[in-house]
């Protein structure tokens, strides 16, 4: 079982052991091409037949051999990260887990699930789990990121172009302060790295735990009290309705003048035009943004040229391990679902009944 990974039942969802149950034909499983040629023979199990999307979103069976639509009706969807990339087949792979009736648990290759289409599945009686495998690739990149600020590296790398050798004083992270706000997976494992740097780590989420990684932990209405104290502000909450537009106008004037901004959650947490106030201002220093209200971010969105924001394209989860990770876990969970036991990471419930939900981190 991948560590940390909770187990979770969803109400109302009778688990039953797939092996009880009579069927003519074997199950099939949706998955990509490029899931298939990587893993296909560590998810090998009797009794499924793999039903493979080729890039062009046509349908194949390992082989090659084409798959005729009709005769398709796939119990199990797996997605996978080469879903995100450049010409890869996303939107066929959703239309036709939409429209396959027999469809029963989606696995998704990411933690968010605020997508309409997660909840056009449920709705339609899918199970969904979700994977909390990004956490790492995340948080290596938030450091990164801050260090190239606190360090000016813009300076070495323009210096270089210019074959010019000139040195520059830098600020440390040492002895900083950061406020986390939103402790799952990926705000743990920032503060986590962040403390190991010495850096003083502040977190905010709605139930506070003695087991987080920082010095003090604070609920989402004791936020204002510490986001003046903070040098780096990471935001790594979930997009609820609690959330949208959290950074907004009165929560930038509370932050500390010179203060660092870094959003890896999802774009609805910040109102644009007040970060650009902000920035304008030279009240945050700068804002180092992977996530945005609308993705791609258009080309004539004043992110690309504002000399204080760093965009990079929803492109902070891209570590290389996450695909072995998201075959561990699917592996797990699809022995879970062939002998009905509880799958591992389900949010079904939180997607159909989000004002009640608890995402992690929150």
């Amino acid at each position: 079982m991948p560590a940390g990974a909770p187990e979770q039942v969803v109400p109302g969802l009778q688990v039953i052991a797939r092996s009880d149950l009579r069927y003519s034909e074997p199950m099939q499983a949706l998955l990509t091409a490029v899931a298939y040629e990587s893993f296909g023979a560590e998810i090998s199990r009797s009794g499924v037949d793999w039903l493979v999307m080729q890039g062009d979103g046509t349908l194949s069976d390992p082989h090659g051999a084409p798959k005729d639509r009709a005769d398709a009706r796939p119990e199990i969807a797996w997605g996978t990260s080469d879903l995100f990339r450049e010409a890869a087949p996303l939107v066929p792979f959703f239309a036709f887990m939409l429209e396959s009736a027999g469809l029963a648990w989606f696995q998704s290759p990411a933690a968010g699930y605020d997508d309409l289409a997660f909840r056009r599945l449920v709705d339609k009686g899918v199970r969904v789990t979700n994977a909390h495998v990004n956490s790492l690739p995340i948080a290596e990149f938030v450091l990164r990121s801050v260090l190239d600020e606190f360090q000016e590296a813009a300076q070495w790398r323009y210096l270089a172009l210019e074959r010019r050798w000139k040195i520059h004083d830098w600020s440390e992270v040492s002895g900083s302060t950061w406020v986390i706000v939103g402790l799952g997976g990926i705000g743990t494992e920032v503060a986590r790295r962040a403390q190991a740097f010495g850096v003083r780590v502040i977190g905010c989420r709605r139930h506070p735990s003695p087991e987080d990684p920082t010095e003090r932990t604070v609920t989402p209405d004791q936020l204002d009290q510490v986001l003046g104290l903070a040098d780096v502000v990471i935001l790594a909450a979930p997009a609820t309705p609690d959330t949208d537009n959290l950074v907004n106008a009165e929560f930038l004037r509370r932050t500390k003048p010179g203060s660092l901004l870094v959003n890896v959650a999802r774009g609805t947490l910040i109102d644009d035009n007040a970060l650009i106030e902000s920035l304008d201002s030279g009240h945050l220093s700068a804002a180092i943004l992977d996530v945005f209200r609308t993705e791609p971010l258009p080309g004539d969105h004043p992110f690309w040229s504002h000399p204080s924001i760093r965009v990079t394209p929803h492109n902070a989860a891209g570590g290389v391990g996450r695909f072995q990770r998201q075959a561990d876990l699917f592996r797990e969970n699809l022995d879970r679902y062939l002998d009905g036991r509880p799958l591992l990471n389900d949010v079904t419930d939180a997607i159909a009944h989000p004002a009640r939900s608890d995402p992690a981190g929150a």
